[in-house]
Order: structure tokens, then C-alpha cells, then sequence
């Protein structure tokens, strides 16, 4: 690493010989290492308290030497700038003098950590000279106790300090040089190698800074959302019970009052009772002889209507006449098949509502019983002595559909290129539904089946025919989508012509998200000027960030030549 134009302080105090000796003369430990050390390339005029030097190829090196202790009692303010701003510490003391160890321990070490302020800092402790007179270890003898510095002592000043513990019994060459050198050193590279990190994150930050950026590309807009439409299926049916529309099936009292008027298909959806009485199946097919028993006891069909009319008669077949013959469930018929067109699933709600009507506990279970036999089918529900509506619920969801494309009790019959599709007007009248093949169309289909449902103000189908062009397109690939023959500014005009708001937005927003693509087509030319001028503000991307990108590719174009030049 790269260590030229840097620069290390060392600040070196105390001193290596005892208060009482001379050799005021003789170098420092600090200085004798520098002058005898090979790293040292270029030597400055020393002065009493400060050397410079050049070390390790070019590193500035700057040792402040302070031999006296006093500095931190008289200039507060210098002697904190001074370890402030040192790279290492070097403590000194003779270990013949404990008198001064003992001060430097009190007094100075924590002025020393106050100053250096939780920074760290390398700190080496060094323990200089032979001990002269070594202190008796017997515990009864107190002679020559505190005559010089035990090893233990320096070590715990060491630790508590966090420092390096050296001890050198002579300034020889050995101990300087590579005793004292070898940890110099190496503190020395450590630091200038912490130097050099902070030097290059901080170059690489201020490269990063002024760096010239790539243009962001922003999100493309959201196209808006559509929500979609809860089904109304049972409510659509438990309606077509009150609008009296397509009814088939007319219910009277013994004493031929009309109680009420309902439709076949649906009351053969979920009982066989009710297909008993329409003739939809034959006391053969059921196998279960209570079913009969309760068609029978409950229900009689007027034979003298509901019979066919000619083929070719424009009047429909007057409905059937029903006699409900159980004069307490007549009177409860209303809510029954309010229950039964809601989709036969709040027997708690029907429960309720005859407890109300007939205030008889006897009566109440009595009818109860009678509907849970007309709702009784073999192989599915074989006990209803609950009346769970979940259990009952299950029979009305999926026998509906037994009468789907079938003749039976159907009174509409759709001719379609010489085929046939039979049906029934209850449903029809109540769902609106058109045929399946509607969820297999094209998007072409899809657009016409749209305009007819507008046309007839069908609005349901027509959202589910938005939401199934929206999904269509969504999932369309980018290749596919330039390739395609279908005509996106095609379907909004016809979108906006019949009224589709919703889709002509949505398109509009598609268009501009994909501008890239729809700009090179001729359609393209067909958008009015409105509907160019919102595609211009909303296109992706956005004429910002490609001015941006071209004027960032063009600087790496340029830094790339400039340095295949250098």
C-alpha cells in the first residue's frame, strides 16, 4: 500500500533513567531507535522536545518527546492538543524510581485517558533499566518493600490502560532495536495503514460524488384499477320470486285461492318432491318411498292445466296449478320459497320467520319436518333432523345445473346455424347469462359480444367483457404485442363509440405504456389529437429520461475513448 504524503506522531513521555542519575546528555529510547533504524531515509535538524524525520520511502515521521511530568500540570491545553493528536504513545518510566511509577499512575495516566477521549490510540508502557535493589518476597519482611517497580505492577498498569507492556534491562541494541523497534514498528504500519483506508473510502466518496450519474428511469404510471363485481347469483334468483316474470307453476289453497306463483326449474333444482309432481322424474326413479309419501300427502296438480300448446302458438302454456293440501304449511308457503329462491341456505332466518307466523311450538316443528323432506336427497342428505344450513345449501348449488342444455322443463329453444340449445326463461330472465363460449372468445369476440351487451344494457356482462379484454392484453409478451395484427386504436374507438369508459381509459393509459411499440405502427396515425396529446404526457418512457440516457451513453462513449487514448 501507498503510504507516501503520509505522516506519523509519536509522542513520547517520560524518561528512561531515574530522577537522581545524570546522562542528561544521552538520547532518548525513541530517538535512539529512529537514528539506528534503517527505515529512517531522511533525518531533520532534532531540537530539544521535537524530531522530524522521513521513514518507510517518504511517511513524515514526528516524535514529541516530554521527559518532564509537569507539562500536564502547568499547560493543560498544550498537553491535550499534544495527545490528541498522536498517532502512538510511549510512556516511560525506570523501574528503580516507584516513587515517580506511583505519581505517573495516580496522577497522569488518567489526564492521559481524559484527553485521548475513548479514542484509540496504540499506547506502549516501557519498563527501562535492572532492578537494583529487588524487593524480599518473605510477607514478615517490610526492608526495600517500595525500593523499585515489580513487574506485576507494570503489567497492571498496562492493563488497565489497555497498553503494551514492554520491560528493556538495558538500551542496548537488542532491546531498542529489536525489542522496542519490532513493536514500534509495527504499530506504526498499522496505523498508517488505517490512514491509508480512511483515505481511499474517502476518495472513493468523493469520486462517487461528483460522479455524472445515469438517469433514473421512473416508474411507469398505474393503469387504473377495476374492480370486479361481486356474483348476484342468489339474489338474482330470490328477485325473479317477487317479479313474477317466465312463472310456470301457480301454488292454491284447498279452497282455490292462489297463494303463489314460482317457477319449475327452480323448485325441481332442489327436491325431488317437486320433480315428482312435474312429471320430471317417476315414482321408479325414487328410490326412497318417503319422497313419494310426501309428494303425495302435501301436494295435488290440477290435471286441468299447464297442458302443452300447439306447435306454433304464441301464447305460452298457462302455469300448472298446485293444491297444497296441508293448510298450516300453505300458510307458510310464502317463506318457504323465500327461503328456497335465496339459495336454501338461512334455515335459521326461515326458522324464525315461522315461529313468528304461527306462534305454536307444535305447528312450527310440524312444518320444519315437512321442509326438511322436501329438501331430503338420497345419497346426499340422509338425515335432516339438524337442518344445517350448510348441509342444505349444499343441494341447491349444484342441481341447477342438472338441467342445463337439457329439454327438460325447458320453454325456449335457441336455434343457432341448424343447432339447437334448449333452456329456460326463469333463468334467463333473472341472470341475464349468455353462453359459455363467451369465456373461451377472442378478444375480437369478446369487443362484439361487448357491443351487444351495451346495445341491450346487459351491464354486468359488459364488465366481465372488459375485464376479460384488459386480461387478454395484459398477458400479451412485448413481441407478440409490435407483431400482432389486432388493432388496439381499433378497439378504442369502438370502446368509446358505445360507451365503455372504463376500457377506452384503460387502453388509452396501454397505449402510452407501451409507446415504444404502438408509435411505429400506422394505427398509431388514427388516435385524434386529444388522444395523442395524452399519450404524449403519459407515455413511457418519458422523453426526460431518454434525452438523459442518450446524454449519459455519449459521456461513457467519451470517457471510454479518452482512456484507450491515455
Amino acid at each position: 500500500m501507498e503510504f507516501a504524503t503520509m505522516s506519523v506522531s509519536i509522542v513520547a513521555l517520560g524518561t528512561e533513567r531515574e530522577a537522581a542519575s545524570g546522562g542528561a546528555g544521552q538520547p532518548g529510547l525513541v530517538r535512539s531507535y529512529l537514528r539506528g533504524s534503517g527505515l529512517v531515509a531522511e533525518l531533520g535538524s532534532p531540537a530539544p522536545s521535537r524530531l522530524r524525520a522521513r521513514i518507510l520511502g517518504g511517511v513524515r515521521l514526528e516524535l514529541h518527546e516530554c521527559p518532564r511530568w509537569d507539562i500536564f500540570d502547568s499547560d493543560w491545553y498544550t498537553s491535550r492538543s499534544l495527545i490528541g493528536g498522536a498517532d502512538i504513545i510511549v510512556i516511560k518510566y525506570s523501574v528503580n524510581d516507584k516513587t515517580l511509577f506511583q505519581e505517573i499512575k495516580d496522577s497522569y495516566v488518567p489526564m492521559i485517558k481524559k484527553a485521548l477521549n475513548h479514542c484509540s490510540i496504540p499506547v506502549i508502557i516501557s519498563a527501562i533499566g535492572a532492578r537494583k535493589n529487588l524487593p524480599c518476597t518473605c510477607p514478615l519482611c517490610t526492608s526495600d518493600r517500595g525500593s523499585c517497580v515489580t513487574t506485576s505492577e507494570g503489567l497492571q498498569l498496562a492493563k488497565e490502560f489497555g497498553a503494551t507492556y514492554l520491560e528493556l534491562h538495558a538500551l542496548n541494541d537488542f532491546y531498542i532495536q529489536k525489542y522496542f523497534g519490532g513493536v514500534l514498528e509495527y504499530f506504526m504500519i498499522q496505523s498508517l495503514n488505517q490512514k491509508s483506508s480512511e483515505k481511499m473510502k474517502k476518495r472513493k466518496k468523493n469520486q462517487k460524488r461528483h460522479r455524472v450519474q445515469p438517469p433514473q428511469l421512473e416508474q411507469p404510471e398505474k393503469l387504473p384499477i377495476l374492480k370486479g363485481e361481486a356474483s348476484h347469483y342468489d339474489s338474482d334468483l330470490h328477485n325473479l320470486l317477487f317479479c313474477c316474470q317466465c312463472t310456470d307453476v301457480a301454488f292454491y289453497s284447498e279452497d282455490f285461492s292462489k297463494v303463489m306463483e314460482a317457477h319449475k326449474v327452480i323448485l325441481c333444482s332442489v327436491s325431488q318432491v317437486f320433480m315428482l309432481l312435474f312429471n320430471v322424474k317417476s315414482p321408479a326413479d325414487v328410490h326412497d318411498s318417503s319422497v313419494v309419501r310426501t309428494a303425495q300427502s302435501l301436494f295435488a296438480v290440477d290435471t286441468g292445466a299447464g297442458l302443452p300448446v300447439a306447435r306454433g302458438s304464441a301464447e305460452p302454456s298457462p302455469p300448472a296449478r298446485v293444491i297444497v293440501k296441508d293448510s298450516v304449511f300453505c300458510s307458510c308457503l310464502l317463506d318457504i320459497l323465500h327461503f328456497i329462491y335465496s339459495g336454501a341456505c338461512q334455515w335459521e332466518r326461515l326458522e324464525e320467520d315461522i315461529k313468528k307466523k304461527l306462534k305454536d311450538s307444535e305447528k312450527t316443528e310440524h312444518v320444519l319436518e315437512k321442509v326438511k323432506c322436501i329438501l331430503k336427497t338420497p345419497g346426499k342428505l340422509n338425515n335432516l333432523r339438524d337442518g344445517s344450513s350448510h348441509q342444505i345449501k349444499q343441494l341447491y348449488n349444484t342441481s341447477l345445473r342438472l338441467f342445463f342444455n337439457t329439454p327438460v322443463l325447458a320453454d325456449v329453444i335457441f336455434t343457432i346455424q341448424g343447432a339447437t340449445v334448449p333452456a329456460h326463461r326463469a333463468v334467463l330472465v333473472a341472470r341475464c347469462e349468455v353462453m359459455a363460449a363467451m369465456f373461451n372468445a377472442s378478444i375480437l369476440q369478446a369487443m362484439s359480444l361487448l357491443i351487444c351487451a351495451e346495445m341491450y344494457q346487459v351491464m354486468r356482462l359488459q364488465h366481465i367483457c372488459e375485464l376479460y379484454i384488459i386480461t387478454q392484453l395484459q398477458s400479451m409478451p412485448s413481441r407478440e404485442l409490435a407483431t400482432t395484427s389486432l388493432s388496439i386504436v381499433s378497439l378504442l374507438k369502438k370502446a368509446k363509440f358505445h360507451n365503455s369508459d372504463c376500457l377506452s381509459t384503460w387502453l388509452l393509459h396501454f397505449i402510452a405504456t407501451n409507446y415504444l411499440i404502438f408509435s411505429q405502427k400506422p394505427e398509431f396515425q388514427d388516435l385524434s389529437v386529444e388522444e395523442r396529446n395524452f399519450v404524449e404526457m403519459h407515455r413511457w418512457p418519458s422523453n426526460m429520461y431518454l434525452k438523459q440516457l442518450a446524454e449519459y451513453r455519449n459521456y461513457i462513449h467519451s470517457q471510454k475513448c479518452h482512456c484507450a487514448v491515455m
